[in-house]
């Protein structure tokens, strides 16, 4: 059996998502078009800080807290679940996959 390369997945995944850079997604937050969903661990967040008014989501746990038919569906932590969903990580590959996986 052959696994695919991390890169492979991520340059799948870049070609079936929507990408915007931290200047689009700042605006769209500002003008509350979007939620930001910071996909990081949270010893990053410690470490690193995080970005104000951003949901903490953790990688492994972003497609069950989303889903409404999930034991762990976190409804409170979302104003409007059908607003655009921005995910950012510090690099942008974990989030490229995680966007995908939303899809």
């Amino acid at each position: 059996m052959s696994i695919k390369s991390s890169k492979t997945l991520v340059d799948e995944a870049l070609k079936l998502i929507e990408t915007i850079d931290p200047t689009e997604a700042k605006q769209l937050q500002e003008q509350k078009k979007c939620t930001l969903i910071d996909i990081r661990d949270i010893r990053e967040l410690h470490s690193q800080g995080g970005i104000e008014d951003a949901i903490h989501i953790p990688r492994g746990m972003l497609e069950f807290w989303l889903d409404p038919g999930s034991p762990y569906y976190k409804k409170e932590k979302f104003d409007d679940i059908n607003k655009k969903m921005v995910l950012f990580c510090a690099g942008g590959l974990r989030s490229a996959l995680a966007t995908k996986s939303l899809k």
